[in-house]
């Protein structure tokens, strides 16, 4: 019962405190709007390519190339690439400096040379593209001719009239967070971890408070003092999370799939490891040296973390750095569950977010039972 009263005493107290209100619902949600607005071309990869134009020049001799050649020539017309054949004296690699072309071939028995732009690079490399697949399919119909010519002919005409000749599928393969799922699952993982502000002054709050000496006075035990505040800053915290992720989803339209359960998981086990990582500072430093921590660790393990924008995992220092940030871990395993319906980078962020938050929560209750009188 008194771990209870304790509890709701701080969810009253945490309540009261308007600017920590406003601070934890306003600015995850701002910031949700802003940046998913500014920042939403950054997660369009749609690209656009306008007009392509392949110039030609054709000193073959062989038939079988000429035939091929054509034959590819009908195709690419038919998928919207204008082909035109280079006359007499013309020449293709000026044609195509001068942006007239988007690339220009010259086809011989000996193969094929191309010219591709450099001020349309999209387009210059889809046409590369579709030349190297015309050559090697040629190739592979010349040696299969040599060897036996009516499967060789059957095969290359069967491969060229099936447009699923090489099929790719994914999971969801349409769907991508836009720039306001990214950021309305960062901004809400990110004040999770900011838990940990309001959890290393559970203690020392009550020094500053000068309500210390009245609450050990109470009839009740540390234990019972302990447990009701980090339930109770538990609770206030999770309510604040879970205002942003409704918020964001019903407001603001994000997408967070379909397995509520396991996002809600992963976001409590997050709460509970900051709350715990709070309470551990708190023991293990003193007045100032607390707000600086909480404003150093909060901050780096946003930016590393995903929480203003996606880290290239790739390498580098910063890809190296975010492994280390609890956002890291707890982003992965939402935007895995998310989209890809896959989750066991949830079930990882679970697994590290309850062991360190284990580690810290016992740091804790030994600095505690070591201390007489006071807490702080």
């Amino acid at each position: 019962m008194n771990i209870w009263n304790i509890a709701v005493k701080e969810i009253k107290s945490s309540l009261r405190e308007k600017r920590t209100f406003m601070f934890m619902l306003a600015l995850p949600l701002i910031l949700m709007l802003i940046l998913g607005s500014a920042l939403s071309n950054a997660f369009d990869d749609t690209r656009t390519v306008g007009d392509m134009r392949l110039l030609y020049k054709s000193d073959g001799t062989n038939e079988q190339v000429s035939t091929g050649w054509h034959a590819f020539i009908t195709a690419i017309e038919n998928e919207g690439v204008e082909v035109v054949q280079a006359g007499p004296g013309t020449d293709g690699n000026e044609e195509v400096r001068a942006d007239r072309y988007t690339g220009y071939a010259v086809v011989s028995d000996d193969g094929i040379e191309f010219y591709g732009s450099s001020k349309n690079a999209i387009g210059s490399n889809i046409l590369a593209g579709m030349l190297t697949v015309f050559a090697d399919r040629y190739s592979l119909a010349s040696a299969a001719y040599q060897v036996d010519p009516e499967t060789a002919l059957a095969t290359i005409t069967t491969a060229g009239q099936n447009d699923e000749f090489i099929r790719e599928t994914t999971l969801h393969p349409n769907k991508k967070p836009r720039s306001i799922d990214y950021y309305a699952m960062a901004m809400t993982t990110m004040i999770g971890l900011y838990a940990m502000i309001n959890a290393s002054y559970l203690f020392s709050g009550e020094r500053t408070n000068k309500t210390a000496i009245r609450l050990m006075a109470a009839p009740v035990s540390k234990g019972a003092i302990f447990t009701g505040k980090v339930i109770g800053c538990t609770v206030i915290n999770l309510f604040f999370v879970l205002v942003v992720f409704l918020v964001s989803k019903f407001v603001f339209q994000a997408d967070w799939g379909n397995h509520y359960g396991m996002v809600i998981l992963v976001l409590l086990t997050e709460v509970v490891l900051a709350v715990s990582l709070g309470l551990g500072i708190s023991f293990l430093f003193k007045g100032e040296g607390i707000r600086a921590i909480n404003n150093i660790f909060t901050q780096v393990a946003s930016f590393a973390g995903g929480a203003y924008f996606p880290i290239d995992q790739s390498g580098g220092f910063i890809s190296l750095l975010s492994n280390f940030s609890p956002l890291h871990w707890v982003n992965t395993g939402l935007m895995q569950i998310i989209y890809t319906d896959n989750p066991t980078g949830a079930w990882f962020a679970i697994t590290m977010n309850v062991s360190f938050a284990t580690a810290f929560i016992i740091f804790s209750v030994f600095t505690v039972r070591r201390r007489e009188g006071a807490f702080v």
